[in-house]
């Protein structure tokens, strides 16, 4: 074998790459909500967003492989500046990100003590600040523990949990257990005259998100342009029937009405176990579940933030931002992150439930993604016509350009009218101040969009300079 083909990796394991950067319990309980419908949703979802982004990140990465990720693509089609505009986005997503999948594990915590504080605003705050505050020290430390955390939680975190719910549910249903949702056809197809039905498909979108971070390892399988596409194609439908076995699981057991966005799986699970009498469960599963999110924090915690190191080294960062410890972890980062994420969190207590709390902080993630798609899909065109030299392992089919327009089209539709519809609330949860629902995700969207031009205003010599000289030191 030649160190060429060795160093080749199986198109299993690329759709084993994908399943494990995008499928998580959190998002369950969102899928929820919409019952047998959830499979329009979910089909919608996936050619308007889930496919356009898979086959356009792939001829992406493979086109600038050694440098790839979205500041790359971005930068060399519309500019420095829109390069930086997009990895700002998807470092700032994150950090409004945490505070959801924090309130999950809180949720789920609350299950191993009293299940009434999974509603409690305070409790919920007080964990999301300690948690996060906690993991943001311990990635201190380096990328060592951070990755001890992640290979630990991963798997019994997400993956048994995930497995075992589905089993439940189809134990259930098999065994004529009263069912909560009926399973017509009828029931499949919403009504989508009324959007404030359909907003939660804000929240399936974001469920779907994050193929950009994985598609760098499209040019190391053996054959790009046929293998690439199958390795999508078993990831797509590997995350597709978790989502909706483990999504209509829970719609079995659970009445949308009393459904809890943060503690969803954990309720399902405590129905299940009181009917098989296996009630000792609950806290083991939700310890496991626990385990999982704070290894998935960890690993995001510090991963965005070296992705914005990289603008840094430009000079597109002051020198305050660039500072790294002796474990070369940027501190004043996670520093900025971590009080940023505190800030955020406040929104806890203004909400009425930490229900809508977790929606809002949901809606505004998904946004803020949504628009930074936008910049992939739209470079992704004009790549090819402004480097239409660069040789691409894998090219979307279709033509000499008419395959990438329909396909970023598609995706630049779907983020539009995902954008859009976010700011209507939701008709399944109750967002308080309407006034408040507007400001907040508006607000919130010219604020951070407005950052990084903010920051280019004040961009001198000395921030490039000052990099240099600390890479020599």
């Amino acid at each position: 074998m030649t160190r060429a083909s060795a160093a080749k990796i199986s198109l299993f394991t690329v759709a084993m790459i994908n399943v494990a950067a995008i499928m998580s319990l959190k998002n369950l309980p969102i899928q929820s909500v919409y019952g047998l419908s959830f499979v329009f949703y979910l089909i919608v979802a996936c050619v308007v967003f889930f496919l356009p982004t898979a086959l356009v990140s792939a001829e992406l990465a493979t086109g600038w492989p050694k440098t790839g990720g979205i500041y790359i693509w971005v930068q060399e089609a519309l500019g420095e500046k829109w390069g930086f505009m997009a990895i700002w986005l998807q470092w700032i997503e994150n950090v409004i990100w945490y505070p959801t999948i924090l309130a999950f594990m809180s949720g789920t915590l609350a299950y191993m003590i009293h299940p009434d504080l999974a509603s409690n605003k305070i409790f919920t705050l007080v964990v999301v600040l300690v948690a996060f505050w906690g993991l943001t020290f311990l990635n201190f430390l380096g990328m060592r523990a951070s990755g001890f955390i992640s290979s630990f939680g991963g798997i019994i975190g997400t993956i048994i949990p995930g497995a075992l719910i589905i089993g439940l549910g189809i134990g259930w249903m098999a065994s004529g257990q009263p069912l909560q949702i009926a399973f017509t056809w009828d029931q499949i197809f919403p009504h989508l005259t009324d959007l404030s039905s359909s907003v939660l498909l804000v929240g399936i979108l974001l469920g779907l998100a994050g193929m950009e971070l994985s598609a760098v390892h499209a040019g190391e399988v053996e054959n790009p342009q046929k293998d690439y596409p199958r390795a999508m194609l078993i990831a797509v439908m590997i995350i597709i029937v978790l989502s909706l076995l483990g999504s209509l699981a829970i719609s079995v057991v659970v009445p949308v009405k009393k459904l809890s966005l943060i503690a969803g799986v954990m309720e399902a699970f405590a129905v299940f176990f009181q009917a098989y009498h296996l009630e000792w469960m609950t806290p083991i599963i939700a310890a496991l579940i626990v385990i999982g999110a704070l290894s998935m924090i960890s690993t995001w915690i510090v991963g965005p933030s070296k992705g914005l190191m990289v603008t840094a080294h430009q000079g597109d960062l002051p020198p305050i931002c660039q500072k790294v410890n002796a474990e070369k972890m940027p501190v004043n980062l996670l520093y900025f992150q971590a009080i940023l994420v505190t800030i955020l969190s406040c929104v806890f207590l203004f909400m009425p439930s930490v229900s809508s709390s977790y929606w809002i902080l949901t809606a505004l993630t998904t946004q803020l993604y949504l628009f930074m798609y936008l910049l992939m899909f739209i470079s992704a065109i004009v790549l090819r016509y402004k480097r239409a030299q660069v040789v691409r392992a894998y090219r979307i089919p279709g033509g000499k350009n008419a395959g990438m327009w329909l396909v970023s089209g598609l995706g630049i539709v779907g983020c539009v009218f995902s954008i859009l519809i976010g700011f209507i609330p939701p008709k399944q949860l109750s967002t308080g101040s309407l006034i408040f629902y507007e400001l907040f995700l508006g607000g919130g969207m010219f604020v951070m969009c407005v950052v990084p031009w903010i920051v280019e205003l004040f961009k001198t010599k000395k921030w490039v300079a000052f990099d240099d000289e600390q890479r020599k030191s």
